[in-house]
């Protein structure tokens, strides 16, 4: 499927989520912003820099009223490892058939050493209150992105 651009609605979804929380639906998040932040893997290097450093801001986007998730293909049992190995503050939702991942457009043909093979493309999602995609950060590098995205959310 193609990636939601801004000015289009959110797929709704619900997906399993880490945490207390038994399980997250978009829809019943309006009336905030929210940061969806799909990622490859849990615990491999990229994410976990990715994933520590909207943990490190976690203070300053609940300030501003945001609610960060994190998504992958990962199981809950997997997402709880990272969590607690990593003392993550937000939810991480396990999308673990892609149906998400695919419909944010996000779940593409990559390749290593040459072979293809299907994953996650790094891409993040700001959600306004009304459930509309405000900003897309596509190809994302992991080295400063939540401070990129934070900055974003502060001027808007």
């Amino acid at each position: 499927m193609s990636r939601p651009e801004v000015g289009q609605l959110a797929p709704d979804f619900t997906l399993a989520a880490s945490g207390a929380t038994q399980s997250i639906t978009l829809s019943e998040l309006r009336g905030k912003r929210v940061v969806l932040f799909f990622y490859p893997k849990d615990d491999t290097p990229g994410c976990t820099v990715e994933a520590c450093a909207f943990r490190d801001l976690s203070a300053e986007f609940a300030a501003l009223g945001v609610v960060v998730l994190g998504l992958s293909k990962d199981g809950l049992k997997s997402h709880e490892k990272f969590v607690n190995k990593f003392e993550l503050t937000f939810p991480l939702l396990a999308d673990t058939e892609t149906t998400v991942s695919q419909e944010y457009g996000v779940w593409v043909q990559k390749f290593n050493y040459g072979k293809p093979y299907m994953g996650i493309e790094r891409t993040t999602f700001i959600i306004g209150e009304d459930g509309v995609v405000t900003h897309v950060f596509a190809k994302v590098k992991p080295e400063g992105h939540a401070q990129a995205v934070l900055e974003l959310l502060r001027k808007n």
